[in-house]
């Protein structure tokens, strides 16, 4: 038997490695950074960009000192070249989303951003068609409040916040009612609406677009990047 770990009592030899990988579903996760290390083979970083990487890598860790470096890399069983290693990967990733991706993002936002957009919208559900068209007037004739009339009516999780809900991004909410809320204006109120067992009444308090900005980037990058991994590692278990 060819040992190559101990763990405990325990000696696994090499050929009981992978069924192991495949028994804790983790498989997936080194064929993951496999394919990230063939992606970033022929990607460089500067000696400039390792030294403020291991900066700022230990400054998270709140490794502040030589002293409590070297204690931290001995409770990790890491030596400082590992660690140099380790963000010099992270470094070489993001240029590779970059090359790859970076002038894709534009194009990705616009196809994406009506999922993207954020609401604050009233919502009031009931089961019974009738019920919903007398409160729904109550509300259109200013009789009572929308969030008076959730709280003594409703019957979702809204209940708790008087149908208030939101900020959430257009792609949480059902299609019908994502739809709904995508061509109203604010303070919009819609008369009951069937969706599923439910008579909904909803009403668009406030919108919130989209921007291109740095934070969104960087997650419309790493879709892109995730989906692209899934990919791969699909083609990958085709394959074998």
């Amino acid at each position: 038997m060819n040992a190559v770990l101990q763990v405990g009592d325990r000696t696994i030899a090499a050929q009981e490695l992978i069924p192991l990988l495949a028994k804790y579903q983790l498989l997936p996760q080194l064929l993951r950074e496999i394919l990230v290390d063939e992606a970033i083979a022929t990607i460089d970083c500067t000696p400039e960009e390792k030294i403020g990487a291991c900066q700022q890598f230990y400054e998270r860790n709140q490794v502040m000192t030589e002293a409590d470096r070297l204690a931290w890399l001995e409770r990790q069983n890491m030596t400082s070249e590992q660690v140099e290693d380790l963000v010099s990967r992270g470094i070489k990733l993001e240029k590779f989303k970059q090359a790859t991706w970076g002038n894709k993002l534009e194009s990705y936002f616009l196809k994406r951003k009506g999922q993207l957009d954020r609401v604050i919208y009233s919502l009031l559900r009931t089961k019974d068609g009738a019920m919903a068209q007398e409160l729904y007037f109550r509300i259109q004739e200013g009789e009572q409040s929308f969030s008076d009339l959730a709280r003594e009516y409703s019957q979702g999780q809204e209940v708790q916040t008087g149908g208030l809900i939101g900020p959430v991004e257009l792609n949480v909410p059902h299609p019908i009612l994502a739809k709904m809320l995508t061509v109203s204006q604010p303070g919009q109120l819609w008369p009951p609406t069937r969706l599923g067992e439910w008579f909904i009444i909803v009403r668009l308090e406030k919108f919130f677009p989209a921007q291109l900005d740095e934070p969104m980037r960087q997650r419309l990058i790493n879709e892109l990047f995730n989906s692209w991994v899934q990919e791969q590692i699909q083609q990958q278990i085709s394959v074998r």
